[in-house]
This record gives structure tokens, C-alpha cells and sequence, in this order.
């Protein structure tokens, strides 16, 4: 069938294809987000329901990275990439995003880590069934909740978590300006998401001891409410001391300092370009990959 003039002779693709910028933005960040909860909560789940045979702290941190480099590239062409909550805050606050673009991102990485998590439930749901007598608990040694969302270690303090999120998103922060200013190393954007994959995979070797290194406001959120939904019930927020806000809080407040101290102490020293140079990188780099992460 030839495409006609008019509304009639639109091919299904042109019907379907989205016109706004901002809706493309959104969806795509549904789609990178739910991505990472899938196949990064994916990994820890095979951990835990093996009882460790198909997986360990290695897998789980590995692949939670893969995860976020798999969602980088699926959506960093038309959004950035974001996939958090924290990034895109800190977008808005550093003047890379607009303010009324927040709330559509924000909203679509929370719903995409929703989705990821009825997903994952939804495969695993005979493994979680017999995991523990078909109990789905959020303590003890046969407790499933932590394969969706973080919980603190049994020593650690509200003051100790809080601060373990603001520095843990801090240095993704401070990483990922350098990664994606063009006037530091100058890094190929193709290879931008697996050199931030590496970032994830250190930070989670290093600083995940103490609950999990969220890192991110949607990717613990979501999937907490939805295994308060799915029969963990609402004592999942209860947890650790009411823990579950300092995933949220603690990302933000990081993400804002981590920006912070790589424009004060490295972004604002470069020497200013030569005014050819810097619209030739303006054409190659567009705005939406200036800042683009992660976990």
C-alpha cells in the first residue's frame, strides 16, 4: 500500500511515530529503567533462589552494571539515559535539563522500575514460592525482599546509612561528569556506557557492604512498594529502622554534592575553548549526553 497525501495515507509507522520530544524522552526512560530492574534485580534474584549455585556478590554486582550499561544504550540516543532519579535532579540543578522536563522523567523511571519488578516477580514467581515454603519474608536466612530493593546491614545506624547513599552517589556523580565532559578525557560517547558500567562495578565492590548501594531513588522505591503489594507486605518500610527513605533522600543530596565537586574542583579550571572548536563539539555531543547515567 503507498502512503497517500493527507491523514489517510499515513503508513502505520508515521501514525504511531511520536511527535513531542518530551513524550519520546518519557517513554524512553520507562524503557531504560524497567530494563535495569529486570535484568539487574534478574541477577540478584538467580543468587538468592540457587542458594548462591548459579551466582554470588560477584554476579550480582557485574550484572546490575551490565544492566545499567544494556539500558544506557537502549535509551541514551533519546533521553540521555538517566534511568535515575538522582541524575536527572542534579541535570535540573546544574542548569543541563529544565525544570518542567523533571517531573516526566522522574515519573517514568519510577513506573519503568515498577514494571521491571511485576516482571521479574512475575518469572521467578515459582522459584519465590518454593524458596521458603511459599512464605515471602523480609528478614531471616530464606528472606526474598532484598532481590527488589536494598536493606541495611544489622550494625548500621540511620546516621552511618544516610551517609553511606550521599557519599556512594557522590562519587557516581563526580565519575560520571568526568566521563562525560568532552574537555577532561574526551571519552567516545559509544563507549561512555560501558566505562560507566565499570564505575557501578567498583563502587558496588566497594561501598555495597553496608546496604546494597542503591544509589538510586526509582530502583529502590518502586520495587519496595511493589513487594509490599505482591504479599511481603508493608513491613518492607518498616525494615531496618524505617529505612526505606534514605535511598531516596540520600541519592538526592549526594548527586547535588558529587555535581558539585567535579564543577568547582576540575569543570570550571578547563581553559575556555577556542569558539570554532566549541561549536564543532557543541554539533558532535548534544545536550541530552552531557550528563547520562545509571544504577
Amino acid at each position: 500500500m503507498q502512503p497517500e497525501e493527507g491523514e489517510k495515507g499515513k503508513s502505520l509507522k508515521q501514525r504511531l511515530a511520536l511527535k513531542k520530544t518530551l513524550a519520546k524522552e518519557t517513554l524512553a526512560e520507562f524503557l531504560g529503567t524497567y530494563i535495569m530492574v529486570v535484568l539487574g534485580c534478574g541477577s540478584v534474584a538467580q543468587a538468592i533462589l540457587s542458594r548462591g549455585a548459579s551466582g554470588g556478590v560477584v554476579t550480582m554486582n557485574v550484572g546490575f552494571a551490565m544492566a545499567v550499561v544494556m539500558a544506557i544504550y537502549t535509551t541514551a540516543g533519546v533521553s540521555g539515559g538517566h534511568i535515575n532519579p538522582a541524575v536527572s535532579f542534579a541535570m535540573c540543578v546544574f542548569g543541563r535539563m529544565k525544570w518542567f522536563q523533571l517531573p516526566f522523567y522522574v515519573g517514568a523511571q519510577f513506573l519503568g522500575a515498577f514494571a521491571g519488578a511485576a516482571t521479574l516477580f512475575g518469572i521467578y514467581y515459582d522459584g519465590l514460592m518454593s524458596f521458603a515454603g511459599g512464605k515471602l519474608l523480609i528478614v531471616g536466612e530464606n528472606a526474598t525482599a532484598h532481590i527488589f530493593a536494598t536493606y541495611p546491614a544489622p550494625y548500621l545506624s540511620m546516621v552511618n546509612a544516610f551517609a553511606d547513599q550521599v557519599v556512594a552517589t557522590m562519587f557516581l556523580l563526580i565519575v560520571v561528569f568526568a566521563i562525560l565532559d568532552s574537555r577532561n578525557m574526551g571519552i567516545p560517547q559509544c563507549l561512555q556506557p560501558i566505562v560507566i558500567g565499570l564505575l557501578i562495578i567498583v563502587i558496588a565492590s566497594s561501598l555495597g557492604l553496608n546496604s546494597g548501594c542503591a544509589m538510586n531513588p526509582a530502583r529502590d522505591l518502586s520495587p519496595r512498594l511493589f513487594t509490599a503489594l505482591a504479599g511481603w507486605g508493608f513491613d518492607v518500610f518498616k525494615a531496618g529502622n524505617n529505612f526505606w527513605w534514605i535511598p531516596v533522600v540520600g541519592p538526592l543530596v549526594g548527586a547535588v554534592i558529587g555535581g558539585l565537586i567535579y564543577i568547582l574542583l576540575i569543570e570550571i579550571h578547563h581553559p575556555d575553548p577556542d569558539p570554532d572548536c566549541k561549536a564543532e563539539q557543541s554539533e558532535d555531543k548534544p545536550e541530552k549526553y552531557e550528563l547520562s547515567v545509571i544504577m
